[in-house]
């Protein structure tokens, strides 16, 4: 979804109005397309889309800046302040009902900062928007999932660290990588079926959206995320 939702994690929100277009650092090389807009979008030759996404209160500058679907990034510029700012992603709309995959996989290579707070993940939803599947694969400074703890597995190639819970509009099933990675490649389709057959939290639901990005709550004086690849495949 271009909008997320403040109230899935713990942070309190910022109060501070947003200031949500202003003067950001170029990328490093020059980019076939770019934006600081605050829901600013591009669809790639191969059927991504790529979404600026300032969502949050009291956000500050971001531009997001693509090459292609595998070559992309965002300087962002957010107070030291709690709640989640932005979600700039990639994403892929992949409709397919979960028997009916037999593979759903996603590959990733990113550079991320050393300070800031932030998480690099997965946003995965049914069509309807009834459920919300995060994904972490990094993360830094004062951020956490929302829900409970439902212990720890190991599926699609990671162990995480499971939480559930329900923010009001959606349930949201969040996995967090036990130890950061900063590339790598994730089978999904296992995680899905563990939450369908294993939990039984959901049914036989067909899978939209599979993003993939930085979801920023601080970055202040200005920081660099950059995904060095990214691709999703499904059969």
């Amino acid at each position: 979804m271009a909008r997320r939702i403040l109230s899935r994690f713990v942070l309190a929100p910022a109060t501070a109005v947003a200031a949500l277009i202003g003067f950001a650092a170029a990328p490093a090389q020059a980019a076939i397309w770019s934006s600081s807009d605050q829901w600013g979008n591009y669809t790639t030759s191969d059927g991504y889309t790529l979404y600026n996404n300032i969502w949050g209160s009291g956000a500050g500058s971001q531009t997001i800046w693509v090459n292609s679907s595998s070559n992309w990034g965002v300087w962002a510029d957010h107070p030291n302040t709690g709640g989640i700012k932005s979600y700039p992603n990639a994403k892929k709309v992949v409709g397919k009902s979960i028997t009916s995959m037999a593979s759903l996989r996603s590959s990733y290579n990113v550079t991320v900062p050393s300070s800031g707070a932030y998480n690099t993940s997965y946003d995965i939803w049914d069509t309807d928007y009834d459920y919300e599947v995060m994904l972490w694969v990094n993360y830094n400074g004062a951020v956490g999932a929302l829900g409970t703890s439902q212990g720890t597995v190991t599926l699609g190639g990671h162990t995480w660290n499971v939480y559930k819970g329900d923010n009001g509009a959606n349930q949201v099933f969040s996995f967090l990588r036990t130890s950061d990675s900063t590339s790598g490649t994730v089978d999904v389709l296992p995680i899905l079926k563990w939450i369908k057959d294993t939990k039984g939290w959901w049914g036989n639901e067909t899978i939209g959206d599979v993003q993939f990005g930085y979801e920023i709550t601080s970055s202040s004086g200005g920081l660099d995320f950059t995904t060095n690849g990214f691709s999703v495949s499904s059969s």
